[in-house]
């Protein structure tokens, strides 16, 4: 019998890979591309549009190009499924299906005046806390797709028109892959825009009111296994057509990736920014300390929502440390860097680039490194940055105890800076909880094909996804709880000094 496969699409912040698995869930063979990250003040980032449909036209051809090395036929591949980066917001032209400018990205603070101006409005942020489980801030599309209307004005010329179409990067993918064919997007990533209703599973009809913003305009939200359309893609002299049947949001994907199915189950993401997500069941859970309550998939007419934390840089400050400060040679080194140290001396770095999300929410909070003497070397700041990560992860882990009075068994991670020994120790001792590493960094292309495999009826239902879980590390805690909290102790004490620095 002939061996199906599935396509998946991981379009993320720094780049865009694509995978091909085969039915249990193996990785056949991937292919990934870098894309600019455009900033043209401090705080603010930038997508180019084409660019990334490119990127993943060229990552998808690839990938298929060597499976046909392979023995593979492009004919066994069944489905398509795609994970984007969330929040990253765009507006194009639906006749010319022209980009009417760069995408902003969702840790740009472009949009943080406009929403400063919406948290004095009476009972806005209370309604859009009740309605949508979001905050109102700078993170979420809604105040980005209104930077964009105010600042651009072939944006506000376009939708007087009636020809704009606001979407996130899935809706733009799709748009571009379907030949312009449908505007749509999914349950979770539209649970991530800070307009969609996680009850009634819709736009916000009142929202939408009080912010000027058209249904018309935003694309039709589906299911996360659902027909989103097909793709045509070229692979070498000839065009594949292959039904996208799945699309979710990235870190909701790495929850489906690492098999996070029941109540109570969390992973962490480690990737540009750190995401830590919590299985809340079938009923949203609302946070007193700040955390999220977003959609974390509906299949069928089963829906389970996640409250979710995140930390804004994680890799990208080991970027920065390479291409920025230029004390970093290669990922590769990090680990050499952090063990050279028997301890971090006391040298702590606040990752505040972007500002603090929960449980703290200072969009005035800056990066900033403390502790620092003569005898700190560009180990100790290596270290601090590693260490920084695990700090802000397990004061999520904590909000997500109180909250739901769910005590973690274990952390579940991925991403990319769980190549580094060092976190997956350190965060194992801070969390006095096993960190268990799956046997491929790839949950987040797993999960959209999960997705695709269960929209195009490869697959019955989750729990036949089960069989396919593997483990590939379990780190167990070692460290004393005196130096535990010490350290968070210390950490808690930097991050205070940090606070509020760009209204000073």
């Amino acid at each position: 019998m002939r061996k199906n496969y599935i396509l998946s699409i991981d379009q993320g912040t720094t780049g865009t890979r694509a995978v091909l698995f085969d039915e249990a869930l193996t990785q056949v063979c991937t292919s990934y591309r870098e894309h600019e990250q455009i900033s043209r003040r401090p705080g603010w980032t930038e997508h180019d549009p084409e660019e990334i449909y490119r990127n993943t036209c060229l990552t998808a051809a690839e990938t298929l190009g060597a499976a046909r090395k392979m023995g593979i036929s492009p004919e066994a591949v069944r489905c398509m499924g795609i994970a984007n980066q969330g929040e990253t917001v765009m507006a194009w032209d639906s006749v010319s299906g022209k980009p009417l400018g760069n995408a902003v990205v969702w840790h740009c603070t472009r949009s943080e005046g406009i929403a400063k101006g919406l948290r004095k409005l009476p009972g806005f942020p209370e309604l859009v806390r009740e309605r949508t489980g979001l905050q109102v801030d700078a993170y979420f599309s809604a105040t980005k797709i209104l930077w964009l209307r105010e600042k651009l004005p072939q944006v506000r010329a376009a939708e007087a028109a009636g020809r704009i179409r606001y979407g996130t990067l899935d809706s733009w993918l799709i748009w571009k892959l379907t030949g312009g064919r449908r505007h749509v997007t999914d349950v979770t990533t539209a649970s991530r825009t800070m307009l969609f209703n996680i009850h009634g599973l819709d736009w916000d009809g009142e929202i939408l009111e009080r912010l000027g913003i058209e249904r018309r305009f935003l694309p039709e939200v589906l299911s996360n296994c659902a027909d989103f359309g097909t793709a045509s893609l070229a692979v070498g002299d000839s065009v594949l057509e292959i039904p996208i049947a799945g699309s979710i949001v990235d870190q909701q994907a790495a929850l489906l990736g690492q098999f996070c199915f029941e109540k109570g189950m969390a992973k962490a993401t480690y990737g540009t920014g750190c995401f830590v997500l919590m299985n809340a069941g079938e009923r949203p859970v609302f946070s007193s300390h700040g955390l999220l309550t977003s959609v974390g998939w509906k299949i069928g007419e089963t829906v389970c929502y996640v409250l979710d934390g995140a930390v804004y840089m994680a890799g990208a400050v080991m970027q920065w440390l390479r291409d920025g400060l230029q004390i970093l040679e290669g990922y590769e080194k990090l680990d050499e860097y952090a063990l050279s140290l028997k301890g971090n001396d006391g040298v702590y770095f606040v990752t505040a680039f972007s500002g603090l999300s929960a449980p703290v929410w200072d969009a005035a909070a800056r990066g900033m490194l403390i502790g620092l003497t003569t005898n700190s070397t560009r180990a100790h700041v290596v270290r601090a940055a590693l260490e920084s990560v695990a700090y802000q992860v397990c004061e999520l882990a904590e909000c997500l105890r109180e909250d739901t009075g769910i005590a973690l068994r274990e952390l579940k991670v991925d991403g990319g800076l769980t190549k580094s020994r060092f976190l997956n120790q350190f965060q194992a001792d801070l969390l006095n909880l096993p960190v268990v590493l799956t046997e491929s960094c790839e949950a987040t292309a797993k999960g959209a094909a999960m997705l695709a495999g269960l929209g195009a009826g490869l697959y019955q239902g989750l729990s036949q996804l089960f069989t396919y879980q593997i483990t590939d590390n379990t780190y167990i805690p070692k460290m004393s709880e005196g130096e535990r909290e010490r350290l968070l102790h210390d950490w808690r004490c930097a991050v205070d000094r940090a606070r509020g620095w760009e209204e000073r």
